[in-house]
């Protein structure tokens, strides 16, 4: 759900003192929003069908937690160089590449799954996956500024995230559905279908270039590992993207597995069909609906801090709670909520380093952040799964939800509890 954390002193538009066309009136906006819904659709499938795929093949909530933790240590790895790839190559052509990438490893599974069920190729493609959505995930980042007008990107940010939140609350039903009758190798070839339309739209999408040519003199100097460090640099030197990073570790590493956590919660312990997992998933997806349309309106009134510190406390007691609940319709209502907070709190992370950051310098800033806070993601699934296979769901749950809150709330002592942390002039350094 996917998805989603997600990633300027931005565009030429903005630059020049030319006014940037209202966000509806722009057509290449409209098509990136509509290839994007449709991808989003296609995640939702992959969302639900390949824990399915393991947990019918293995029935092992530890395995389901092996190949999340192995996706994200492809997608870590992969962040060490994605922001430098993103910040020399053509945006565009990155992202209709790795949209193609991922539509011929996803296709894989159904063709295979029809002679065969072999494990290992999970275990290879998923990973392999994750490589090419890193890249994807930086690269559209980067993106969002350069369709837009400054002015325009919390709001771009949130009508992409409802979106895709749209798309994703009938997917997850959807996918359960097919996953019933088919069997979930069906449900992601569907994903693998509707990642090569999004190939195509975004052939139609003019993406302004933005100061590519200085990136690349600068990575010819300093070569991968040293552009990479510029990234993290500039994180660092930022009193409110430094501690975000920090804290968002230690939320990630808590929060990753959550996904595995509600689908055998509801799979084992409360003993439903893997339709109802569907059902619960698109449920959730409601409150990032939710959120789309409330985050500019939120940030808005409350500022960064109480926006972001806010979502992940509310986010923490939801988890505790989810840990009492033993009725479906609850867990359904609480995933609703996870995804409401989460969505505030990554559309106005995301939102504030497309803000805060230099056009040149987004793609290695957005690839250092995310490989940072996501470093601990993969350990995170596999010991929330691992605990929950040996303590239960509900005491894992009532552990992540208390960590959680204490977290967040810690926020309130550093940069991060300002109202107004965005600094224009930062943008234009």
């Amino acid at each position: 759900m996917s998805t989603r954390d997600a990633r300027e002193s931005t565009t030429s538009a903005g630059r020049s003192g030319q006014e940037p066309p209202g966000l509806w009136g722009n057509p290449d906006y409209r098509i990136f929003l509509g290839v994007q819904t449709l991808s989003a659709l296609g995640d939702s499938f992959s969302y639900v069908a390949i824990p399915l795929l393991v947990l019918h093949s293995t029935g092992s909530v530890v395995r389901m937690g092996l190949v999340t933790a192995l996706t994200g240590v492809a997608s870590i790895l992969t962040g060490l160089f994605a922001g430098v790839i993103v910040d020399r190559a053509d945006r565009r052509r990155l992202l209709m590449l790795t949209d193609w990438a991922r539509c011929l490893l996803f296709a894989l599974i159904p063709l295979v799954w029809i002679f065969a069920e072999p494990m290992w190729l999970i275990y290879a493609v998923v990973p392999a996956a994750g490589v090419f959505m890193m890249l994807f995930r930086v690269a559209y980042v980067t993106v969002v500024p350069a369709i837009v007008g400054p002015d325009q990107i919390t709001r771009a940010n949130g009508h992409l995230f409802g979106t895709y939140a749209a798309a994703s609350a009938g997917g997850p039903a959807l996918a359960g559905f097919v996953a019933s009758v088919f069997g979930p190798a069906a449900a992601i070839g569907i994903d693998a279908a509707t990642f090569a339309f999004s190939a195509i739209g975004i052939l139609f999408v003019k993406i302004r270039p933005a100061g590519q040519a200085a990136a690349r003199s600068g990575v010819e100097r300093s070569g991968v590992r040293g552009e990479f460090l510029v990234g993290v640099r500039f994180l660092w030197a930022h009193p409110v993207l430094r501690p975000l990073t920090v804290l968002l570790s230690l939320l990630t590493f808590l929060t990753y597995g959550l996904t595995d956590l509600i689908i055998y919660l509801v799979r084992e312990d409360l003993g439903h069909a893997d339709s109802t997992v569907g059902f619960v998933l698109s449920a959730g997806t409601l409150g990032s609906c939710l959120a789309s349309f409330a985050v500019a309106r939120v940030r808005e009134r409350l500022g960064f801090g109480a926006s972001w510190i806010g979502a992940f406390a509310l986010c923490g007691t939801a988890v505790l709670c989810l840990g009492l609940s033993h009725s479906v319709l609850v867990v359904g209502v609480l995933a609703a909520v996870l995804l409401f907070c989460t969505g505030i709190a990554g559309t106005c992370s995301m939102s504030l380093r497309q803000e805060v950051t230099p056009s040149h310098l987004l793609g290695r800033v957005t690839a250092a952040f995310w490989t940072t806070h996501s470093a601990l993601g993969p350990l995170g699934a596999a010991a929330v799964t691992a605990a929950a296979a040996g303590v239960g769901v509900t005491a894992t749950c009532l552990g992540i939800g208390v960590s959680v809150v204490c977290i967040a709330l810690t926020g309130i002592l550093t940069g991060i509890g300002q109202s107004r942390p965005e600094n224009p002039a930062m943008r234009d350094a």
